[in-house]
């Protein structure tokens, strides 16, 4: 049964309660409630992460099986190293890390998707995940080139744990090199698995892969730190992480 969150109190249902793989919407868990910072910190602490489209009602989903891709997995394909190697050599190119996540959630939303008509990530998500950037929970990962945006990729860092929310590339491999330039910085960093949430070819073909949903809960226990401290009877999640910074000695991680 699809649980109706209260508007005021932040508590979610057991994800091991969303509807299975065999339902006309797995993964499917709750419904309702809002997107302000203190109930989508405690949504992903717990594997769950918001998902509807204009004119739905406000979605929470917790698929099992999760497709996650385990940095040390990652499949750097020789032909992008060589496309990451040109692009740091080029005048014009450039990494940066977090100097317009807005630009990059928005181009995320503007940019088709093939079989997808719309976009997911509606107004509303926009500006809540705007909210958590500017708390240093959200992150952003740009491909910059002769001073425009081109690619690049956003998500949420919790403890040692990032989850991955959109990326996009308006430039052939921009957003390959902005998803090889994170590995590099989960490695460095101790961030053993990246959440993708749902199977693509795209991610598999990097090295993402599938695990259950009872072994991604178990990870987050893990690696998302604890909660301390009461907020009007909701959990209080730790500081966020210092925000990351662009540090050409990651690339090293991942020998380019």
């Amino acid at each position: 049964m699809i649980v109706r969150l209260h508007p005021r109190v932040i508590a979610f249902p057991d994800p091991a309660e969303a509807m299975g793989a065999d339902s006309e919407a797995p993964g499917l868990l709750a419904v309702g409630g809002d997107l302000r910072p203190e109930r989508l910190l405690a949504a992903y602490r717990l594997g769950i992460f918001p998902w509807y489209g204009e004119g739905q009602p406000l979605l929470w989903w917790s698929p099992d099986p999760r497709m996650v891709l385990q940095v040390q997995d990652f499949k750097l394909h020789p032909s992008l190293r060589k496309t990451i190697r040109r692009f740091l050599r080029v005048p014009g190119g450039e990494l940066r890390v977090n100097h317009d996540t807005a630009a990059v959630i928005a181009a995320c939303a503007a940019t088709p998707r093939e079989g997808q008509a719309g976009t997911w990530i509606v107004p509303e998500m926009q500006q809540a995940y705007a909210a958590l950037a500017r708390r240093g929970f959200v992150q952003s990962i740009e491909t910059w080139v002769d001073g425009r945006l081109v690619g690049g990729l956003y998500g949420l860092r919790i403890g040692r744990m990032f989850f991955g929310e959109s990326m996009f590339a308006h430039a052939s491999d921009a957003s390959k090199i902005a998803l090889a330039y994170l590995v590099g910085l989960c490695r460095r960093d101790a961030l053993p698995w990246i959440d993708c949430q749902q199977n693509t070819r795209h991610l598999a073909s990097l090295g993402a892969a599938e695990v259950s949903g009872a072994a991604f809960r178990a990870h987050l226990a893990a690696h998302v730190g604890a909660m301390a401290g009461e907020d009007g009877g909701a959990q209080v999640p730790m500081p966020a992480p210092p925000p990351w910074t662009y540090d050409a000695a990651a690339w090293q991680e991942l020998r380019v």
